[in-house]
């Protein structure tokens, strides 16, 4: 009796023995389970937050692009807007304008206000350079330059003569040069306005071939050099600061080799620099500065002989590549809306080149 009590409690041993195991083993497959969830879930945790994140971050930079492209637009938008209302926005009341040219005074009546007004706004929205010939004349060869210095270009906006072609410029926030007309009775506050600005030109009407919209007080081929000089006093009268002087039109003037001596002359005198505009490719500027020893200064890309776009951008981009090749260049154009607008959007291409006034360039 007492070995089979004894034979019993030895198997009931061995059975809580291995049932302990059991348990043990269970437990232990089931803490592995509980821990490699909970693991696993902070980790795809993880995960879906980094995809959340990325998600967001995307979603972020595409509203950005959005934004600024939408903001480059309304930029775009409000420049053209300006543009367009050239003159229209002129306030200053036009009763009592004089305009003075060797002693003779005139004075705009309140009554042809008006008129000059819509005369201005049609010209400027059908304006467009003189050039003579199908074909835009090219600028002498120049010097192929090599050097480790950024290339500089200066764009000159001509025909700058009211407040909103000012105002559309400075809003650029580029170093452009402003070559404005002398006043006359459809602008008669350009030269208080080029008074406001660092820095301007003169943009100097001459005789042309076949331009039709002929400035008052036109230089002519055939005037002598006592009335060059006079006309130059009375510009450095009404731009005391003016240094530079590029010709507006002037393709007969420019290509009469005693005309541009005579100028010249004068401007020697007065100490101010000619940029010539090149209007007619027979232009004897080039040979005029070599006889006074002066160096000749010439645009070499027109920027705005179509007035579309795409065309002005493409002008900018060939008066970026003559920069690069000589070391430097000359842009012209004009306060067209496409032109401003086509420079606004350019922005980017400017960094390969050096922006600067006329006045440093050289």
């Amino acid at each position: 009796m007492q070995r089979r009590r004894k034979t019993g409690s030895k198997q009931q041993s061995k059975t809580l023995i291995y049932t302990a195991l059991a348990l043990t083993f269970i437990a232990v497959v089931l803490t592995s389970l509980i821990v490699g969830y909970y693991f696993g879930y902070d980790e795809a945790k993880g995960e879906l937050q980094k995809k959340e994140h990325s998600r967001e971050e995307k979603r972020l930079s595409v509203l950005k692009k959005l934004e600024e492209e939408s903001s480059a637009k309304k930029a775009e938008q409000d420049v053209n807007s300006r543009l367009k209302e050239v003159l229209k926005k002129e306030s200053k009341p036009l009763e009592k304008i004089e305009i003075t040219e060797n002693n003779q005074t005139k004075i705009i009546d309140e009554k042809v206000k008006e008129e000059l007004k819509e005369e201005a706004v049609k010209e400027y929205e059908n304006a467009s350079h003189e050039i003579e010939g199908a074909v835009l004349p090219t600028p002498p060869k120049r010097e192929i330059v090599k050097s480790s210095a950024k290339p500089k270009l200066a764009i000159i906006i001509d025909d700058v003569s009211v407040k909103s072609h000012v105002s559309a410029i400075s809003d650029l926030k580029l170093p452009i040069t402003m070559s404005f007309l002398p006043p006359s009775e459809r602008r008669p506050n350009s030269h208080t306005l080029a008074a406001k600005e660092k820095f301007y030109m003169v943009h100097l009407p001459m005789e042309a071939k076949n331009f039709k919209r002929e400035e008052p007080f036109t230089l002519k081929t055939d005037d002598s050099q006592e009335k060059i000089s006079q006309r130059i006093a009375e510009i450095k009268k009404l731009f005391p600061r003016v240094k530079y002087i590029n010709n507006h039109a002037g393709s007969k003037f420019t290509s009469n080799e005693g005309a541009v001596k005579r100028l010249i002359h004068v401007l020697n005198e007065q100490n101010i620099n000619f940029i010539d505009s090149r209007t007619i490719g027979e232009s004897k500027v080039q040979m005029a500065m070599k006889s006074y020893h002066k160096p000749y200064v010439s645009r070499d890309i027109f920027l705005d002989h179509e007035v579309d776009k795409n065309y002005i951008k493409s002008q900018i981009k060939k008066a970026i590549e003559v920069a690069k090749l000589h070391g430097s260049a000359i842009a012209i154009g004009h306060p067209h809306a496409n032109t401003i607008a086509a420079i606004l959007e350019s922005k980017p291409l400017f960094k390969d080149v050096e922006l600067v006034l006329v006045d440093k360039l050289y």
